[in-house]
């Protein structure tokens, strides 16, 4: 028989592949545990996917690249440290000096942490990471290939969101922002007053002194940024995001268990190591493989899954990166579309503060998005130690594999474009056998 254009004839294999993708990211919880960017546990999950999917896929391919794990959320300190640097100056006398270390922290900001650019990076050591694809191919020629895929890594607890959610992390870097501001500030109202270094001005007079001395209140501000990251305590990341790589490798599992193979459209799994260290994994792989893909002729687009935790957040993520980058507006009205075949009508949403593998796609040209269920609170289980598999959501997991397998099931029969035919009732894909 014709295989569906949607999996709803499948809801009992679909339960199935549901339990897969849970049993996985319990087992691994339960014997690997956090999985920091570039250590062992890392690798050892790598391994571990690579040989689950081995099941499922034709080819399985793990690659290695060079990271510096701890500079991406590194500017924390950095910048917290030059902004204090950047008062003591400014009640030294020195207020011209000053706006060296705040422009430096201000480099790190936007540079590391809102463009995610490796700009501290040779601040820190090297280690090595890898990144796990595999290959369910198509019968015939390849004239359609969608990568889908998560990152295996897990964070560095963010300590202000553990200890005092979303508000207490507001909180941290508005009062930190404001402490690099406020440097900034004092450091030109010196200077206007003719007060730029001692020696230039006479004695300071008391405008400038108070500008100076209220510089004082925002250190506090500066020490908890300081503390922001707790570097030597990695979490769990159940949520985020195995939940992402394993509902990706269901995918696999769901086609090559029900027989369902596409006569022109190539399905990649792939595995990201160093999401969490600045999507540098997905960075890697798109520049090792980005002009090939792209000037290999196939249409291709990528599916980024990404925390699939709180059902009624479903969302495409169609501006990533700090909300400065726009995907493409097709393969957004493609998972759109695949949503509402699922039974959820979703938004487009954005990215606000920080970014997904898909944006590095996108940057290197290849059509990608976002798929991700979670408050963007942040939930206070985001990046701290509360993301544990007791706080795994399984109708949530079925769901999203479900969008995902609409999203391949869609892609198969109309490929990328900018509004999609609702498949019926009974309709059908003329490429697929099951």
């Amino acid at each position: 028989m014709k295989a569906s254009a949607s999996v709803k004839n499948f809801k009992s294999q679909l339960s199935m592949s549901r339990n897969f993708a849970y049993r996985q990211i319990r087992k691994i919880c339960a014997e690997i545990g956090p999985r920091p960017c570039g250590y062992e546990p890392e690798t050892k999950a790598q391994e571990y996917i690579a040989g689950v999917v081995g099941n499922f896929a034709d080819e399985v391919k793990t690659e290695e690249f060079s990271v510096h794990p701890k500079a991406f959320l590194g500017w924390t300190k950095i910048a917290a440290v030059l902004v204090v640097i950047g008062v003591a100056l400014l009640n030294l006398g020195y207020a011209a000096y000053a706006f060296i270390p705040a422009a430096l922290a201000l480099y790190c900001i936007v540079f590391e942490f809102l463009l995610y650019k490796e700009a501290v990076d040779f601040l820190y050591k090297k280690r090595t990471s890898r990144n796990v694809s595999a290959v369910y191919k198509a019968k015939g020629e390849v004239k359609r290939r969608i990568f889908i895929g998560g990152h295996i890594d897990s964070s560095y607890e963010w300590h202000s969101t553990y200890y005092g959610g979303a508000p207490l992390m507001f909180f941290v870097f508005i009062y930190a922002a404001l402490g690099l501001g406020w440097v900034v500030l004092a450091a030109a109202v010196a200077c206007a007053k003719g007060f730029a270094a001692p020696g230039i001005g006479g004695v300071t007079d008391m405008t400038v002194s108070v500008f100076n001395y209220i510089a004082y209140a925002f250190v506090p501000g500066e020490i908890m940024l300081f503390f922001f990251l707790g570097t030597h305590t990695p979490v769990m990341g159940a949520n985020d995001n195995l939940t992402g790589v394993l509902s990706s490798a269901a995918v696999l599992q769901f086609l090559h268990d029900n027989g369902i193979r596409f006569e022109n459209t190539e399905i990649v799994f792939l595995s990201t190591g160093g999401e969490e260290a600045g999507l540098r994994g997905a960075k890697a792989y798109a520049k090792a493989h980005g002009e090939e893909i792209r000037n290999s002729g196939v249409e291709t687009c990528f599916l980024a899954i990404d925390t699939l935790r709180d059902y009624e957040c479903f969302g495409v993520y169609k501006r990533d990166l700090t909300g400065l980058f726009k995907q493409s507006d097709d393969v957004c009205e493609l998972v759109r579309t695949a949503g509402l075949m699922s039974g959820v009508e979703m938004q487009f949403s954005s990215i606000y503060a920080g970014a997904s593998d898909a944006a590095a796609f996108g940057q290197a040209g290849i059509k990608s998005v976002c798929l991700a269920a979670m408050n963007p609170g942040p939930p206070r289980y985001y990046h701290t130690r509360l993301d544990t598999v007791e706080r795994l959501e399984q109708k949530t997991i079925e769901k999203g594999i479900e969008m995902a397998l609409n999203t391949v099931f869609l892609f198969d029969e109309q490929g990328l474009k900018e509004e999609y035919d609702f498949p019926g009732d009974n309709g059908g894909s003329e490429n697929a056998d099951a």
